[in-house]
């Protein structure tokens, strides 16, 4: 396995930490707080407007980085918009794409979505007094390819899907879905913010419309993402955010827009962030992404073996179909309870409904307690979590296993 602890500071600043949130927020090898740092230490000045040798060398560091996200992604270079996060391209783009929606038309997501994927859509589609249908889950877990077809139509316009949910594990077949979108001319948006960890993704490949993940779910800073859009879409497509370096020229009565992706990227953006991500796709590009997913496969076939032992997992049994993140219930307590008695041997999960509420409602759960693997966890890891759910049900239950 990879042994990666020693180059994420968080970790060797709280040696006894067992961080399994890395679903909510991967942590940072010290090359990413190095380059942020050196950003604002060095070199620390606007991009795009100084043609002084600093702003030069800002901007020559800021473009690096789209074009280090391209050759992840496959794409063009005009193709990548950096943008807050997930959450940020994801309202953008149902802004944008309002002026596609009529009456009667309908929006389809998947019932395992996130809230940053939902709400977005929903409001839309009250906006414009369209419908919002949901792609079924099976008992397994999955995607029901069946319901799918059932609900994208001819009236479908958009279909917004996850690559893989932050609550099941579960990896979207998002091909099937492409095409059958495409056979009816809807647009299809893939939220990558679960799955962009684990390795890159073709967007020529799988063919999305759109696309959106977070840096800080790929060992990058917080407060920065990428939205992708197919160039010719993008350059149909009217912005709506407005402002300073997105204006090709203004008057005090018009405006006309710059050539993309400048045209999406209103104000001064987060420079030292956007320098902090692709530091860290350099840093995974060392590691080898066949080893980062061999490591990571691994630890899934580890815990899908451990876990059933001592709790119910909440997600596919099958280890092709997940990523490492594992939710799981243990009957008659409470998801709180768990992940406080966890806390106290520095066992860091997340609990609740992990902001994909509608989805806990639906499969008749109150919340459950989620543990994460990134690069830096070992088996020693999963054995601590498993010791911990033992010391719960002692503590909650009087088990004694």
């Amino acid at each position: 396995m990879l042994e990666l602890k020693k180059d994420f500071p968080v970790l060797t600043s709280n040696p006894n930490l067992v961080y399994l949130d890395s679903a909510a927020s991967a942590l940072r090898p010290q090359a990413v707080v190095d380059a942020m740092n050196d950003y604002y230490a060095r070199y620390g000045v606007n991009v795009n407007r100084g043609i002084y040798d600093l702003s030069d060398y800002a901007t020559i560091m800021y473009e690096k980085t789209r074009e280090k996200v391209a050759e992840f992604l496959q794409a063009e270079i005009e193709e990548i918009i950096f943008t807050s996060g997930t959450t940020d391209g994801l309202n953008t783009l149902s802004r944008i794409l309002e002026q596609k929606i009529n009456p009667g038309d309908n929006i389809v997501v998947t019932r395992m979505e996130h809230h940053a994927n939902l709400i977005p859509w929903q409001q839309l589609a009250k906006r414009k007094q369209a419908e919002l249908r949901f792609i079924e889950i099976t008992s397994n877990y999955e995607l029901d390819l069946e319901s799918t077809k059932k609900v994208i139509d001819e009236r479908t316009k958009i279909v917004s899907v996850t690559a893989a949910s932050n609550v099941l594990g579960t990896i979207t077949p998002i091909n099937e879905f492409t095409v059958l979108a495409h056979s009816v001319g809807a647009l299809v948006i893939v939220d990558a913010a679960q799955l962009i960890p684990h390795g890159p993704i073709n967007v020529k490949d799988i063919d999305c419309d759109f696309l959106v993940f977070s840096g800080h779910k790929l060992y990058g800073p917080t407060g920065v993402g990428v939205l992708y859009g197919k160039k010719k879409l993008l350059e149909e497509l009217e912005p709506v955010a407005f402002g300073g370096d997105m204006i090709s020229r203004v008057s005090y009565e018009s405006a006309s827009w710059a050539e993309l992706p400048h045209k999406f990227e209103p104000g001064t953006p987060p420079i030292a962030e956007v320098i902090g991500l692709g530091t860290a796709l350099d840093y995974l590009r060392q590691i080898g992404w066949n080893n980062i997913q061999a490591h990571e496969q691994e630890l899934v076939n580890y815990v899908l073996e451990k876990l059933p032992e001592v709790a119910t997992i909440i997600g596919p049994a099958n280890q092709v179909t997940r990523t490492a993140t594992f939710s799981f219930i243990i009957p008659n307590t409470h998801p709180h309870d768990i992940g406080d008695i966890l806390n106290r041997d520095q066992i860091a999960v997340r609990v609740g409904h992990h902001c994909a509420m509608p989805l806990i409602q639906h499969l008749g759960l109150v919340g459950t307690t989620r543990a994460a693997f990134g690069i830096y966890n070992s088996t020693d890891d999963v054995d601590a979590l498993i010791e911990g759910i033992k010391k719960v049900k002692k503590i909650l239950l009087n088990e004694y296993l």
